[in-house]
């Protein structure tokens, strides 16, 4: 969560000195001498200290820094330290639906990358009437969407950046595509995720281990996810704590993303077989993760005392959003009867633990429910055992009811020869379980 926010807020460190009215500098640092050039040829502005150094800013929002000779001149290839961003309207924004005074559409030079079947959704299939002009368009018009004019202004801005340029990385291992996905920017994304798949570059990882991909399902940019998976992304992909994109999907409740996966996934022919079954470092597959966060929100709501109206629709909203990603992952095809790594806990077990009524009834509803309500952990425990042995629990009576009407055996002993009926805790709640 961290890294993204860090990634969206890569500012220009001389931001502070702009005048974006005047779209002229207001202030210089230090007593050297400084002068203002523009270049609006290629739309190039600098600040220039004839002295030490210069930044030169592009279209891109891209900073770089070049040392000064006054016995050279300005080198065309510029040596890049850190890739940065200066803070750009989004591309949603409704104001780039007005295109330009020329439009080449018939430009060779200008790279235009092939768009999905799905690339154009929401604001942006809002159609862009192109005024016509000649040697531009067709004397009969051409529509265009936003999205497709979006593309073509990004490809000419990075038509220049060079394979080195496209791969260099900053301080955090972050590249030009790792902080335009971050920042929502999906057009700049798309073209520069098409020029790094020329390359094999498309999954370069930054110092979390994380692809542009699990960037952009941690911000839960799922159009953006989409893009990136047509270009050949790779899904099966682990960061630094092992986990895949479909992890972070369930643990963050991302479920948009999830279904842009599976729907990668069931295409004929096309995208990548996804591992629903993975493991992280942890020994959790995601629906593991997805059950064990959708715990945590029934656990902050037992807890809570005088809940505000407020916080009890976005608790309710949490745990929609967590329930739709653990119907998605089993949709996808995965087992709620797979063994976590470390105790040996189903999903069954896991939502036994906190008493969790709604997905003990999401799994006992399955046609092979039978066949896991009595599986075993690795201390010998079934879902009675633990659902048993819970401190007066407020669903507990419920949940040992409903475990017994899908089969659980009452007469199972764990390793230490236990019945679930002699870990029931004393008291009111206790009693109505033995009876």
């Amino acid at each position: 969560f961290f890294s993204c926010c860090s990634k969206k807020h890569k500012l220009n460190p001389f931001s502070h000195f702009w005048d974006n009215k005047t779209q002229r500098p207001t202030a210089f640092r230090g007593k050297e001498k400084q002068t203002y050039c523009s270049n609006k040829t290629h739309d190039i502005h600098a600040l220039v200290d004839l002295s030490t150094s210069a930044v030169i800013y592009d279209n891109l929002g891209l900073v770089f820094f070049q040392k000064w000779n006054s016995e050279q001149k300005w080198n065309l290839e510029p040596k890049l330290k850190s890739p940065k961003y200066e803070p750009i309207a989004a591309d949603m924004s409704p104001q780039m639906a007005t295109s330009p005074t020329s439009l080449h559409l018939n430009s060779t030079t200008c790279f235009i990358p092939d768009l999905p079947e799905n690339a154009v959704m929401g604001l942006q299939e809002m159609p862009v009437q192109l005024p016509a002009q000649e040697h531009d368009v067709p004397a009969s018009g051409v529509k265009m969407t936003l999205f497709h004019w979006q593309i073509q202004q990004e490809a000419k801005k990075a038509e220049g950046l060079s394979p080195e340029q496209l791969c260099m990385q900053d301080s955090d291992g972050d590249t030009f595509l790792h902080i335009a996905v971050a920042q929502g920017r999906r057009a700049l994304s798309y073209v520069l995720a098409a020029k790094m798949a020329r390359y094999g570059s498309l999954d370069v990882k930054e110092h979390n281990g994380q692809t542009a991909l699990q960037i952009a399902v941690a911000t839960n940019q799922h159009l953006i996810i989409s893009d990136l998976l047509s270009h050949g992304a790779q899904i099966n992909i682990r960061d630094l704590w092992g986990r895949s994109p479909l992890h972070v999907c369930a643990e963050k409740g991302h479920y948009l993303s999830l279904q842009v996966k599976r729907i990668c996934k069931t295409l004929a022919g096309r995208g990548p077989s996804i591992d629903v079954e993975m493991f992280n470092y942890d020994g959790l597959t995601p629906l593991h993760a997805a059950v064990l966060s959708h715990n945590a929100v029934v656990k902050e709501v037992r807890h809570l005392e005088n809940p505000c109206p407020f916080m009890i629709s976005e608790l309710a909203h949490r745990r929609r959003r967590f329930v739709e990603c653990v119907r998605t992952l089993m949709h996808m095809g995965a087992s709620y009867g797979t063994k976590d790594l470390k105790s040996g806990r189903t999903c069954l077990h896991m939502a036994a633990e906190e008493a969790n009524i709604e997905l003990l009834h999401l799994f006992l509803e399955q046609p092979m429910s039978l066949a896991v309500v009595n599986v075993k952990t690795f201390s010998g425990n079934t879902a009675l055992h633990i659902v048993s042995s819970l401190q007066n629990y407020r669903n507990q009576v419920e949940a040992v009811k409903l475990l017994m009407r899908k089969g659980a055996d009452s007469g199972m002993r764990n390793f230490e020869n236990e019945l679930p009926c002699q870990l029931v805790p004393e008291g009111s709640v206790g009693e109505k379980v033995n009876t």
